[in-house]
């Protein structure tokens, strides 16, 4: 009787891990924090968190730095972005799986300063790179670009 009611826990559980699996993925991190100075937060489905090294970064996160703080985030295609003191940046969208050709970042800055160095993404299919602002979008041809917003 036991083994029967084992069986049955391990196939509930099974279907329940397979039926969560699209969460799962969604949740999945696209990149992490990896230096902060002064305020920063991470904001996921609308929590925000406050930036600490590891914290990581998933699609749609808004990452912010306040008046005096600075953050660094590494992505997994080995992007690099520094943001400058009260900077906002968006992930609008993040694919990375080089062996398919999916290949594709793009994030919107409503404020302050960023300076980015070129993962693999922009090195392999440069035009699928693209920063949107206020006033523009920026499509990355380079390997190294900086950023500023200013305030409205």
């Amino acid at each position: 009787m036991k083994f029967l009611a084992l069986c049955v826990v391990r196939s509930t559980m099974l279907m329940l891990m397979v039926a969560l699996a699209p969460a799962w993925a969604q949740e999945e991190a696209i990149g992490f924090v990896k230096t902060v100075a002064g305020d920063a937060t991470v904001t996921d489905g609308g929590k925000a968190v406050k930036a600490v090294p590891g914290t990581p970064i998933r699609l749609n996160s808004v990452l912010k730095t306040g008046a005096k703080g600075t953050m660094g985030v590494t992505f997994k295609d080995n992007q690099v972005m520094s943001f400058g003191p009260d900077t906002e940046l968006t992930v609008d969208e993040y694919l990375y799986a080089p062996a398919k050709g999916d290949l594709k970042f793009a994030a919107s800055m409503s404020k302050g300063t960023l300076n980015v160095v070129s993962g693999i993404i922009a090195k392999l299919k440069p035009e699928a790179v693209s920063l949107k602002t206020p006033t523009g979008q920026i499509g990355v041809r380079g390997t190294n670009y900086v950023v500023r917003v200013e305030p409205q």
